[in-house]
């Protein structure tokens, strides 16, 4: 049986965390922060889980995560 392979876009954005949840960083903190408070760009530099209706489609795009 050939191995699964791994959706590239999806393995750069998430990563499963070790109780089996699947951890992204929070959108919005790439361009234009000059206009974004400091408080705000504060909150984007934490990860974020992403929502348990989401989990199931997201493991399968990552078999080996």
């Amino acid at each position: 049986m050939p191995k699964m392979k791994t959706k590239k876009a999806a393995a750069k954005r998430l990563r499963i965390t070790g109780s089996g949840r699947v951890r992204r960083s929070k959108q919005g903190g790439n361009h234009g922060l000059s206009n974004k408070s400091r408080k705000r760009l504060r909150r984007l530099r934490k990860n974020d889980m992403v929502a348990k209706s989401f989990e199931k489609h997201f493991k399968r795009l990552l078999p080996y995560g």
